[in-house]
């Protein structure tokens, strides 16, 4: 017997070692969707295809979003109750990306808009998609070029883990100096509340990339001239797998999501203690089927009616023809 619970203990304590390794580890129980049940398609039949994967709100008029296969950026506009993309200024197919030498094909799987621009999380080059290639390019939004090439891109292939070339990052958001430094979060290279002057040139806020191997969350501090950065932090989302990231700014809650690998499962994630921590768990709406839904974004706060916001869902798998679906939140953190 006690052979066999020493045998019982290791097992546990490897067990405990491999969750803390990954997003899961801190998982709240699972709770009922906050916003309501109903979800509805939100683009036209066939528009997008397959491979959307990203998604941002600039304002309550315009979203961007991106596909991974080809690496496009679109612009979106209201079409009724739903989207489609902007038929002016070059945008009604999109933009093609490349790196910054004009060259390549991101595999772009997210997207967010800060006040240096749009930034897309890519997870390797689909002209050689067998290797992993980890970047954050950065594009101008206001360029009339057909295609779209990089003003500034960071390589975290050496700073994240090792995964294979189509598990790495697949969700980027952005979350201002402001805040951080209002909640008092800790940067972990340094042991201290966070500073944002220890950061010359970065901006005006951290990037947070969600890779999608292990559900892990990584902060960085992008210096805006490009290439160089610094890991702030390394945050738990409580899901095993992350396919979006969202920074609900009127709540400070980060929002982590996984697409049917999860069975459409969303974690909050609020800073305590000075640690973004995993403060809920939920089930995907009630009428939102197991979609690969890679893609997820929060309308603004002045959009709320009826105590109520959108929020857009983008399947990378254009179920039935539809890659938008669109449902809702509260307005506010407390529901």
């Amino acid at each position: 017997m006690r052979v066999h619970s020493r045998l019982v203990l290791a097992a546990l304590s490897v067990l405990t070692v491999s969750l803390l390794a990954t997003g899961a580890a801190a998982a709240p129980p699972n709770g009922k969707w906050p916003g309501g049940p109903e979800v509805s398609t939100a683009d036209g039949a066939n528009v997008f295809g397959g491979n959307l994967s990203g998604l941002a709100f600039h304002s309550p008029g315009v979203v961007w979003a991106v596909k991974n296969g080809p690496g496009t950026l679109y612009r979106l506009v209201p079409d009724g109750a739903g989207w489609r993309p902007d038929p002016s200024g070059g945008w009604a197919s999109g933009k093609a990306l490349h790196y910054r030498d004009g060259k390549g094909d991101p595999d772009a799987e997210g997207v967010t808009v800060t006040p240096d621009g749009v930034f897309a999380a890519t997870e390797r080059n689909g002209d050689n998609g067998k290797v992993s290639l980890a970047k954050i390019l950065r594009f101008d939004p206001a360029s009339t070029s057909a295609a779209l090439n990089a003003t500034a891109e960071w390589d975290l292939t050496a700073d994240l883990p090792k995964v294979a070339a189509n598990s790495g990052p697949e969700a980027i958001t952005w979350v201002p100096d402001s805040v951080l430094t209002a909640r008092g979060f800790l940067d972990e290279r340094t042991k201290a509340p966070y500073r944002p002057d220890s950061y010359p040139g970065h901006g005006s806020g951290l990037y947070l990339v969600g890779l999608e191997n292990n559900g892990v969350v990584y902060a960085y501090a992008l210096n805006q001239s490009g290439g160089g950065y610094t890991r702030v932090a390394t945050i738990p989302s409580g899901l095993p797998a992350i396919m979006g990231l969202e920074f609900e700014a009127d709540t400070g809650r980060l929002w982590a999501t996984c697409d049917n690998t999860c069975q459409g499962r969303s974690a909050t994630l609020e800073v305590r203690g000075g640690k973004f921590t995993a403060t809920a768990t939920y089930d995907r709406p009630a009428q939102l089927a197991n979609l690969n839904n890679e893609g997820f974004a929060i309308a603004p706060p002045s959009t709320c009616a009826g105590g109520r916001k959108a929020v857009l869902w983008a399947d990378d798998g254009n179920t039935g023809g539809h890659a938008l679906r669109r449902g809702t939140l509260p307005c506010t953190a407390g529901h």
